[in-house]
């Protein structure tokens, strides 16, 4: 699958061999899931936020709104946290919505990723770096 050769390209801080991207995908698992639902939960805050009209925020639901706000200052830096420990890996966060990640590797003498999303039990497919998920080839 990947060469193994040493990672000559300064565009990623790693190659993934197929083994060693599959061995990831038990860590990268939870992490993933925490981070798409600290995410819904950023996302709906966001949607209270904007419900309460500039009258309302002035008419009584001040302190709602400032908890509203503490609240997605702390999701914004959890889910910073989360992406940092995830791309630390040297994986993509392509999709945090459906899970998708993306591990750098070498296929046929090229750069190549091999694509994985949340749900899937093994990386089964791999894409051209410009191709994207639209552009998954079975390995």
């Amino acid at each position: 699958m990947a060469d193994d050769a040493p990672n000559p390209s300064p565009r990623f801080r790693r190659l993934f061999t197929l083994d060693e991207a599959n061995g990831l995908i038990r860590q990268l698992s939870p992490l993933l899931v925490t981070l798409r639902a600290d995410r819904e939960a950023a996302l709906r805050i966001q949607r209270s936020l904007k419900a309460l009209t500039p009258a309302m925020r002035g008419n009584g639901s001040g302190p709602r709104v400032a908890e509203l706000e503490r609240d997605l200052r702390r999701l914004a830096l959890k889910i910073a946290a989360g992406v940092r420990q995830v791309t630390a890996l040297g994986v993509e966060i392509k999709d945090l919505d459906h899970g998708v990640i993306d591990f750098p590797a070498r296929r046929d003498g090229r750069f190549v990723y091999l694509c994985w999303h949340l749900g899937e039990d093994r990386i089964a497919f791999w894409h051209d770096l410009d191709s994207g998920y639209a552009g998954r080839q079975p390995l």
